[in-house]
């Protein structure tokens, strides 16, 4: 019998040819797949968004939803929040917990506070009463270590910074104030006590070498800020400058630079011995603010004292415009963190990105009376007896 294997004219050859097609048809098509699905995270991964959708898949056990998972807390209008990983600070004026997305309360502490006042910065959380004796430091365990003052030295403020220290402003008898830096495990680290001048805020350097502390005086009859700035080695201070022709209200980080919030404008020291630059808000009202931005601040900039109209502006650490985004209707908080800034609305969220283009937005939100940015890209919607998270 002859070898019909390789016989060109037996039409029976066709029946070896079919599944080699078909495998040749497979692979091309799983291969233009691989293209296609390339192009598409390249150009999703190229901001870092698309990266973001999977720390939220892995982080929730999904990358979209509308708020179903839920945090629940006891009701206060004093309630102050702050957001640790997925566990969520929440600070009243008898009350410090922490709860967890599940409705369970982590942690918590009775308190009696006048002036509550709670905020974060990298996995740690500041809990104090402004003119009071309490002051706790948590992670999103629980406490870490718990601060007391005494009844005619208490504290004014406190700012974490990113490595954990701690920078705390309180009355010292004798002087006008004195700021403690303690390490992460509350440890004193440096102590400076005034003399001659007012202190309002104080904040370590995320390097941990310098302390910057806002001075209080007089200049032409009105209130001016000035830094002073001491190195964490030494007890005289090593650099200082004035700021604005109002108030500094607070400080932090942003790309590396030490960044000061005032009335007029925010002013940036890139190297911690001068003012580098500047951004003037040119004459309108600062009504909110977030230091939190992966290099950028973001601004709410009103152009009356009261009323709605005005710009959302983020800025970066050379006192530029980086976006601006004129604005008119009612705005309940901005938070700012990583790559996203979520605006909450009077009935709703909208997550912007630093070029304050859209990246998601909820409608329906008027239960929420603020909202906390995550930097995987998800929001906390904060009502007055429970948060609920948007992922977009």
């Amino acid at each position: 019998m002859a070898d019909k294997r390789n016989d060109i004219w037996n039409d029976d050859d066709e029946e070896d040819r079919p599944p080699r097609r078909r495998l040749r048809g497979f692979l091309a098509f799983f291969l233009l797949l691989v293209a296609v699905l390339g192009v598409v995270l390249a150009a999703a991964w190229r901001d870092g968004t698309g990266l973001d959708v999977l720390r939220r898949y892995v982080a929730y056990g999904r990358s979209e939803g509308d708020g179903s998972t839920g945090y629940t807390y006891d009701a206060s209008h004093r309630n102050r929040y702050a957001k640790l990983g997925n566990t969520l600070a929440v600070l009243s004026d008898t009350a410090l917990s922490l709860v967890d997305g599940n409705g369970k309360t982590v942690w918590s502490a009775s308190v009696k506070m006048e002036a509550p006042a709670l905020s974060a910065e990298g996995d740690r959380a500041v809990a104090y009463d402004v003119g009071g004796t309490e002051l706790y430091v948590l992670d999103k365990t629980g406490l870490v270590y718990q601060l007391t003052a005494g009844e005619t030295e208490p504290y004014i403020a406190a700012a974490l910074n990113q490595s954990g220290e701690l920078a705390v402003t309180a009355k010292k008898q004798s002087f006008k104030a004195s700021v403690v830096v303690y390490d992460a495990v509350g440890n004193e680290l440096f102590e400076f006590r005034s003399s001659e001048r007012f202190i309002s805020g104080a904040y370590a350097t995320d390097d941990g070498k310098y302390l910057a502390a806002v001075t209080l005086g007089q200049s032409g009859g009105a209130f001016a800020s000035g830094v002073v700035l001491y190195d964490l080695t030494a007890q005289d201070p090593v650099a200082s400058w004035t700021v604005g022709e109002g108030m500094c209200y607070d400080m932090g980080t942003v790309s590396r630079s030490l960044a000061m919030v005032c009335d007029d404008g925010v002013y940036f020291s890139a190297d911690a011995r001068e003012l580098s630059a500047a951004y003037s808000y040119g004459g309108a009202y600062l009504r909110e603010y977030d230091l939190h931005g992966e290099g950028y601040a973001v601004l709410l900039l009103n152009r009356y004292q009261s009323g709605s109209v005005g710009r959302l502006v983020t800025v970066g650490s050379d006192g530029q415009e980086i976006a601006s985004l004129n604005v008119s209707d009612e705005i309940l908080s901005v938070s700012a963190a990583g790559r996203y800034i979520a605006v909450l609305y009077a009935d709703k969220l909208v997550i912007y990105t630093p070029q304050l283009e859209q990246y998601a937005s909820l409608n329906g939100t008027d239960y929420a009376r603020e909202a906390l940015m995550g930097d995987d890209g998800s929001a906390l919607l904060l009502a007055a007896e429970r948060a609920v998270r948007f992922l977009p």
